[in-house]
């Protein structure tokens, strides 16, 4: 059985009264849930300053990143 069931089952067991509490906490719990925004994307947010960074740039910047970590470390 899944909470949902289970909820359902015990809330039709309840007085009218006792299943608008519970419709109300309900409510609640949804306002205090952090909305959920859409993440911004970033091509929109580089659309005005015309940057186009290709998929080479990225491998150089990358080589170029990790070109002088050091590779004999012991742990």
């Amino acid at each position: 059985m899944t909470i949902e069931q289970a909820v359902l089952e015990n809330l039709r067991e309840l007085p009218t009264d006792k299943q608008q509490e519970v419709l109300d906490f309900i409510k609640f719990l949804k306002h205090k849930l952090p909305p959920n925004k859409p993440r911004p994307s970033f091509y929109g947010l580089w659309s005005d300053l015309d940057i186009n960074i290709t998929e080479q740039d990225i491998t150089e910047i990358r080589q170029e990143m990790w070109a002088n970590f050091p590779r004999d470390i012991e742990l």
